[in-house]
């Protein structure tokens, strides 16, 4: 299997992480892909242009990040990350989804920065930033369900908070979210974490 990724992709992370905390890892053949030029090779595989992309050995792709986790997490006979029923795997799942809103937000606030200044809309980017704020208020009030054994919840989480240090190092997202705070700084050093960093500069 082949995965088109990028290193700076909070989505590609996921996968990453994912992949080194499963050990399907070793299946995996990465390739890195910019999915912004106009000829990116990404689109030929996602029709959305977007990455990650996972390329199997019969030619099926599949996209995006949650798919992907999930599919991998079918494919190995250790202790699964999508809890399979019951209240759990809803817990990993909403939090998946909120966590994933917080990156498509901070996406959005990223990329409104790369405008002209003469062009940026500031009311879009604080709209954006609200949604974080309230992203990060909520994930706070739920913080029990990262208590309990790793989950995609967990890897979701993670990848959010790395990403917010990332593109929005001015954001102080820690102070008024103690528990997450404390939470992200004993995950981060996990070694699937350290390896997917993005890099610095």
């Amino acid at each position: 299997m082949k995965l088109l990724y990028s290193p700076t992709s909070p989505y590609s992370r996921k996968v990453l992480v994912l992949a080194q905390e499963t050990g399907v890892d070793s299946q995996l053949e990465l390739e890195t892909a910019d999915p912004w030029p106009g000829d990116s090779q990404v689109g030929q595989f996602n029709p959305l242009g977007k990455v990650p992309a996972l390329i199997m050995g019969n030619g099926r792709v599949l996209y995006d990040s949650p798919v992907i986790c999930e599919y991998l997490d079918a494919h190995h006979d250790g202790a699964k990350f999508f809890p399979a029923q019951g209240e759990r795997r809803w817990d990993a799942l909403a939090v998946q989804a909120l966590s994933d809103g917080i990156l498509d937000a901070t996406v959005l606030i990223r990329l409104e920065s790369m405008r002209p200044e003469e062009k940026r809309h500031e009311p879009w980017a604080q709209r954006q930033l609200a949604a974080v704020r309230r992203g990060l208020a909520a994930l706070e009030r739920d913080a029990r369900i990262l208590e309990g054994e790793a989950s995609i919840a967990h890897i979701s989480v993670g990848c959010a908070l790395g990403y917010l240090d990332f593109r929005l190092s001015d954001e102080d997202w820690r102070t008024p979210h103690p528990q997450l705070a404390t939470w992200f700084a004993s995950w981060s050093k996990r070694p699937s974490m350290e390896a997917t960093a993005p890099p610095s500069g």
